[in-house]
């Protein structure tokens, strides 16, 4: 009974596994693994975005300028919002250096408008990155882990054939490898598709802030513009 017991582990179900049964679970164990390393830097990510976004607002509410906000912001900002202002704030920059009224200031909007949609399409493809890793194991670990299962049940029914045997110490390995093989599926799948879901969530409302960050941009350089 013990004997049995010992042989029936995690590892010796993976040293006995058919070979192929085996590059299932060694595959799996990959996706999991890279799941939470995704998972860890994606969740520091929006974090630091979600932190740097209300520093920016709040700069943003005080009412500094715009010039007092380009010259805190410096060349090179480090978030996703004070990029986004900041090639509004150089196209304003240049626009006052060329002191353009009437009809050259309504393009100087229409560039800035269209400056910040292509800078807020780029922090939301930054801020993408490593998502489609998550959809891929979510979708895929499942059916990764049924054909492992598949394959060791066929392994069992073949075993039972040889051996012309239908007890439980025939039939116990080969169903437990299958299992074994399921369970990594859904380990890989689960938290893959739980993460995914909350950082489409996070992408979402970053997208949302980052529109309405471009909005009031815009609106302040319209005002501005209208003051000169």
């Amino acid at each position: 009974m013990a004997s049995g017991a010992e042989q029936i582990t995690l590892v010796n179900l993976f040293l006995e596994a058919d070979p192929v049964v085996k590059g299932v679970m060694l595959v799996l164990a990959v996706a999991s693994v890279w799941t939470w390393a995704v998972a860890v830097d994606k969740w520091m990510q929006f974090g630091d975005l979600d932190q740097q976004s209300r520093k920016f607002e709040r700069e943003f509410w005080s009412g500094r300028s715009i010039e007092e906000l380009d010259d805190r912001g410096g060349d090179r900002p480090r978030d996703a919002m004070a990029r986004v202002f900041s090639v509004a704030a150089r196209e304003f920059r240049e626009a006052r250096r060329a002191g353009l009224p009437g009809e050259g200031a309504q393009l100087m909007l229409d560039r800035v408008d269209r400056l910040m949609q292509a800078q807020v399409a780029r922090e939301m493809g930054r801020a993408s990155r490593s998502l489609g890793v998550l959809a891929s194991v979510g979708a895929s670990a499942p059916f990764i882990g049924l054909f492992g299962t598949v394959w060791g049940i066929m392994n069992a029914f073949t075993n039972i054939a040889v051996q012309q045997q239908t007890n439980l110490a025939v039939v116990a390995p080969g169903i437990a490898e299958a299992l074994f093989a399921t369970a990594m599926g859904l380990i890989a799948a689960i938290p893959a598709v739980i993460f995914y879901n909350k950082f489409t969530g996070d992408l979402d409302r970053l997208g949302d802030r980052l529109d309405t960050i471009s909005d009031e941009i815009a609106a302040r350089v319209s005002r501005r513009l209208g003051e000169r």
